[in-house]
């Protein structure tokens, strides 16, 4: 569910601009608080699970999450969305930080592989179903269910949380509050001023004023995780090169795989006139061939090292962007089918085999940092890819269109479906699927030329119960 609702807006985003009166900079809002207030809070609401225990943070997750889910769907203005999204966003935060540290408690030997295989397949295949799952909401539905439908899912886990699980924290740890408001600060001011450029510039005050906040953020938290005694991030991880590279490669990976398809949904429902669900059955190539792959092929890949899993998973990802760049003025939605799939490969090689890759170069005691670090970086690449290859996506329609007004009338899907928009558009894709080709195929040689094979024993954990 929380995974989902990271790209279940993307095929709504036409409807919410038309029924919201919604800028380009607010869709893009839209998709990007959420995930970055996953970013942004994951490494905190670890330590946080940690020290009140994990099951009680779970469900406190669970309801904050359904509460912004509610404020979402009832939403009367698009501010009050961005809003709600971003106590989404809180809620989720403290649902994924805990959800390893539970799976690793309730299970042992066999079972627990099984488990994580298990919730592996599930991350690769719940943001590329999210485009489908939102089409059928919002065109049966109206767009507001995408969120409302949240509520009975979300009384349900609470229930089985409460029923089936104990609870568990480990002891002596402390929450580094400077550390989590200094990393908020850097990853909010960093991808609000990539929004801001689109509107504004490169030269304007706001958005320069923003990446120096960001950077003046970035160092402090750098200065603070080097002297606290119970860091959010030992600095001292980032000397093995193959858990940089790791860490790289989850950040890429997001922005290559999943930021475009909001733009793809604007050209598949405002320019050649799709429905809501046709747009995300067309984008369903690649949550069905994510999904096979890590589903069917999960066990088989436990063999081969996360070196040429992940490489291999990102190179094809770049692959497939490229493929995808191909979009013309006088393309269908067919023209996205290649390389949608092959994406889906990749994703499906990659994501599941990703956490391996980054617990191997790092010492087992520090396992749950590693895994915090590694959600963060990946949801902190979808977060600023979304805002980077919007950018590039919008400055190309500007660029082939000279009108400001009618560029934010075609990047929400409303403008006239005249030649001059089709080749703006399909310009605006070619140029945003070609930067995405470019992350793919940077992380996935980093990858190759940096991770080296580890292999650890097996650890077995003894959770405190309380």
């Amino acid at each position: 569910m929380l995974l989902l609702d990271v790209t279940i807006v993307t095929v709504a985003l036409p409807d919410m601009a038309a029924d919201l009166h919604a800028s380009f900079s607010s869709l893009q809002w839209v998709l990007d608080v959420y995930a970055l207030a996953l970013a942004a809070l994951l490494l905190g609401a670890g330590s946080l699970g940690d020290i009140v225990g994990r099951r009680r943070a779970y469900v406190v997750g669970l309801a904050l999450f359904a509460l912004g889910s509610l404020a979402c769907g009832l939403a009367p203005t698009v501010g009050v969305l961005i809003t709600a999204r971003g106590l989404q966003g809180i809620g989720g935060a403290l649902m994924f930080a805990t959800t390893t540290a539970m799976l690793n408690a309730t299970y042992t030997g066999r079972d627990r592989g099984v488990a994580f295989g298990a919730w592996g397949a599930v991350n690769g295949a719940g943001s590329a179903l999210g485009p489908l799952v939102g089409g059928l909401l919002t065109e049966h539905a109206g767009w507001r269910w995408i969120f409302l439908v949240n509520l009975p899912v979300s009384v349900l886990t609470i229930a089985l949380t409460l029923l089936v699980t104990t609870e568990t924290r480990r002891r002596g740890v402390r929450v580094d509050v400077p550390g989590a408001l200094a990393f908020a600060v850097f990853a909010g001011a960093l991808t609000y001023a990539l929004i801001r450029v689109g509107e504004d510039g490169w030269t304007a005050p706001r958005p320069l004023l923003l990446l120096a906040l960001a950077a003046v953020a970035l160092v402090v938290f750098l200065g603070i995780e080097r002297r606290v005694r119970h860091p959010l991030l030992d600095l001292g991880l980032f000397r093995s090169r193959s858990f940089s590279a790791t860490i790289a490669a989850g950040l890429l990976l997001m922005a290559a795989a999943f930021a475009m398809l909001a733009f793809t949904s604007v050209w598949l429902q405002g320019v050649l006139g799709l429905s809501p669900i046709e747009a995300g059955v067309a984008l369903l190539p690649l949550a069905v061939c994510s999904f096979l792959v890590s589903a069917l092929a999960g066990r088989a890949l436990q063999a081969v090292p996360p070196r040429w899993t992940v490489g291999g998973g990102m190179v094809l990802v770049g692959l497939g962007s490229a493929l995808q760049a191909t979009v013309g003025a006088d393309s269908g939605a067919l023209v996205l089918l290649p390389g949608l799939a092959v994406v889906g490969v990749g994703v499906g090689l990659a994501i599941p085999t990703l956490t391996a890759a980054a617990m191997s170069a790092a010492p087992p005691q520090q396992g749950g940092m590693v895994a915090g670090t590694l959600n963060t970086a990946r949801q902190l690449g979808y977060a600023l890819g979304v805002a980077v290859l919007g950018l590039v996506f919008k400055q190309t329609v500007v660029d082939h269109v000279g009108d400001p007004d009618l560029a934010g009338a075609v990047v929400a899907g409303q403008a006239p479906r005249t030649d001059a928009v089709r080749e703006a558009v399909a310009a605006g894709l070619r140029h945003g699927h070609t930067a995405a080709a470019v992350a793919g195929l940077v992380g996935g040689l980093l990858v190759l030329w940096l991770v080296r094979s580890t292999r650890r024993p097996a650890e077995r954990s003894t959770p405190v119960r309380t």
